[in-house]
């Protein structure tokens, strides 16, 4: 049995921090453009070479993205950025057309490439033909199940990746032309609206302005929107598919996200790893990803063809946890300098997220300006010292529960969840 490796989105170089704080093996990241996440803050190319030094340091692997599907208006402007790209030491890039597949190729022969997703890789004759092309990795299309991932591996030589945790799109591995017709933004040149997560109701041809939701409660009914996906209690089955990397979706997610995410999958798949006969998925590790932001959750295509259960009819996150602030500093007096990034008070009863699912929870009763004037409140952004009964680390984030708030597990039946 071989560990996969645990990937982790990066949006911008606090996100990689994160990531690598919390247990990531590598991160991947986009540039300014053509890397399907123009929304996210992403990397300019100093800032990218410093990221890339940061993970190496760290011995972390980093991946960019150019996985867009040009136009011929691109192609100058993207044989120069991937020129530019040259003398950064990356340890692949990702791409999904042949043509960029090609550039990347001439431009810098040695580096290896991930084929995206959004090539649509869906059976093991396609992989056959990439593996024939020089590809070195597959992220392989969401829309396989396990046995169809097992077929996969049985057939190619090559390394394999799969998303286990993240949104769901609608359409095959993001190959949507929604977003290009609603809103003029394109899917396929990272500038998703995401109309698959909207409001919609029904209008008859001969009664104009008289909207009919089919509705499955007052909120509407949001007829394309998918539950998120999690493949957390199926680690064992993922690893002993011979999977080589397992991906979680997220570059424009907060911190909170990429933290909560990657510690729960990093405890998950050492100890499964470390000690397969007597490994179980914990409930602990469920209700931390319940704590996050996400739509309900759903194994997608993983046991076989979706049904009406992982459809998510309300569109409306849901979150039982509010993060509040991130450990900036640890002072040799044993005191955290944080930067709030939420309201924090006298009273609030704190959670603090450690690596390797470590941590503490307690009642806050002092708290201090940065000059160590004691407060009472601090606000978003203002830096402030706390003393906590537990370790803590930089990086460490901070939360707090929200009112009436009901983490709701996954559902562990050999089912959709």
């Amino acid at each position: 049995m071989t560990k996969p490796e645990l990937l982790a989105p990066a949006g911008n170089m606090e996100k990689l921090k994160i990531a690598i704080h919390y247990g990531a093996d590598a991160v991947y990241l986009g540039g300014k453009a053509y890397g399907l996440r123009n929304h996210a803050d992403n990397f300019t190319l100093e800032e990218l070479a410093d990221a890339v030094a940061y993970a190496h340091h760290h011995r972390v692997k980093v991946y960019l993205t150019v996985n867009a599907y040009p136009d011929n208006a691109d192609i100058d402007g993207l044989y120069r950025y991937l020129e530019s790209l040259r003398d950064i030491p990356l340890d692949a890039c990702i791409a999904a057309d042949p043509g960029v597949v090609a550039m990347l190729r001439e431009v810098a022969p040695a580096r290896p490439i991930h084929l995206s997703t959004q090539a649509n890789t869906t059976n093991w004759k396609s992989a056959l033909f990439w593996q024939d092309q020089g590809i070195s990795r597959i992220n392989l299309a969401r829309e396989l199940s396990l046995d169809d991932l097992r077929q996969v591996r049985e057939r190619v030589g090559l390394e394999l990746e799969a998303f286990v945790h993240g949104a769901m799109c609608i359409s095959y591995s993001g190959r949507c032309l929604l977003s290009s017709v609603m809103s003029g933004r394109p899917a396929n040149k990272g500038e998703c609206s995401h109309p698959c997560r909207w409001s919609y109701a029904l209008v008859e041809e001969t009664r104009p302005g008289q909207y009919f939701p089919v509705m499955e409660d007052e909120t509407g009914t949001f007829i394309f929107n998918s539950k998120d996906l999690c493949l957390l209690p199926y680690i064992p089955e993922l690893v002993e598919s011979g999977i080589n990397s397992l991906k979680i979706e997220g570059r424009m997610k907060g911190i909170h996200y990429v933290a909560a995410v990657v510690r729960v999958y990093r405890e998950a798949l050492d100890r499964y790893c470390d000690n397969p006969e007597n490994y179980r998925c914990r409930p602990e590790w469920l209700d931390e990803l319940c704590k996050i932001s996400h739509r309900g959750y759903t194994t997608g295509f993983f046991l076989g063809p979706p049904r009406d259960l992982d459809h998510e009819y309300r569109s409306r996150y849901v979150r039982s946890h509010d993060f509040v602030g991130v450990v900036e500093e640890v002072r040799v007096d044993g005191s955290l300098g944080i930067e709030a990034r939420n309201r924090i008070e006298r009273g609030d009863e704190l959670e603090f997220i450690g690596r390797g699912m470590t941590g503490g929870t307690y009642r806050l009763t002092e708290l201090w300006s940065s000059d160590g004037t004691p407060i009472t409140v601090a606000h978003p952004n203002q830096r402030i010292t706390l003393r906590v009964p537990f370790p803590a680390e930089k990086y460490d984030l901070i939360r707090r529960a929200k009112d009436a708030a009901e983490p709701v597990p996954p559902r562990q039946d050999k089912g959709p969840m």
